[in-house]
């Protein structure tokens, strides 16, 4: 939507951004009646989101079991991804390493605790492996730390795939609403192109090396770095897309 965020209380005069904070009430006295003090409405689809996997990391350091706590972790995972978007004040955000790991947390840990209901020890091939994995994305996903495609257990990548396919489809949403605003014909095939490549990876089920999901997230990120005014970055998203067709 396309907001005038800037804000002035009527009834104690204090000045807010919403973009910076989401909330519609003054943050000094609560009240909800507020008039704009910006001439332009600008499109906002991110609203202020934080995760904090904290309290879970602490439980598990306390001999909790992954499994015991993993509905908690998708609980928190799922309600920061529901504020996030990638339009803040009329400029298009990167795709964040942060939305990618949290994603990423989301379903690796729905698909394990799936597994475990249906057959314990045997039903996760190479378990240890599986688990430190996802042990790792519990320590380091709030903060935007992602394994690399190499550490990705056999067992683990389509979940991942999935994962970011699911990220792709609501960055590349995000960007098609930026060039309404800001037409570019370039881009715009360009996200024809990641949008063909994020629908074969979900028919997949996300079944392809983690190597070849992170060029599609690459490509993603020259795009955004295209209409942010690198140009060069668009020959380089279309050459990543080139070797993934």
């Amino acid at each position: 939507m396309k907001i005038r965020g800037e804000r002035e209380c009527k009834n104690c005069g204090t000045r807010w951004s919403y973009y910076e904070t989401g909330e519609t009430a003054c943050p000094d006295c609560g009240s909800l009646r507020s008039v704009a003090v910006d001439d332009e409405r600008r499109r906002h689809t991110d609203s202020p989101a934080e995760i904090d996997l904290t309290p879970h990391r602490s439980a598990l350091g306390d001999g909790a079991d992954l499994v015991d706590v993993a509905e908690g972790i998708e609980s928190d995972c799922r309600a920061y991804l529901r504020k996030r978007g990638f339009i803040r004040k009329g400029e298009l955000l990167p795709l964040d390493d942060t939305f990618l790991a949290v994603q990423e947390l989301r379903a690796a840990l729905a698909d394990y605790r799936r597994a475990e209901r249906v057959g314990g020890d045997r039903s996760v091939p190479d378990r240890d492996a599986a688990e430190g994995y996802l042990l790792d994305l519990v320590q380091g996903a709030d903060s935007g730390e992602r394994p690399a495609p190499a550490e990705v257990p056999e067992a683990l990548a389509p979940a991942r795939g999935l994962a970011y396919a699911t990220a792709i489809g609501a960055y590349r949403e995000d960007v098609a609403t930026y060039l309404d605003d800001e037409p570019d014909e370039d881009a715009r095939r360009l996200l024809g192109r990641i949008r063909d490549q994020q629908k074969r990876l979900d028919a997949l089920g996300g079944d392809l090396p983690p190597e070849t999901v992170e060029s599609l997230v690459r490509a993603c990120r020259d795009l955004e770095r295209y209409l942010n005014g690198e140009e060069g970055a668009l020959a380089t998203a279309r050459q990543r897309l080139d070797e993934l067709d």
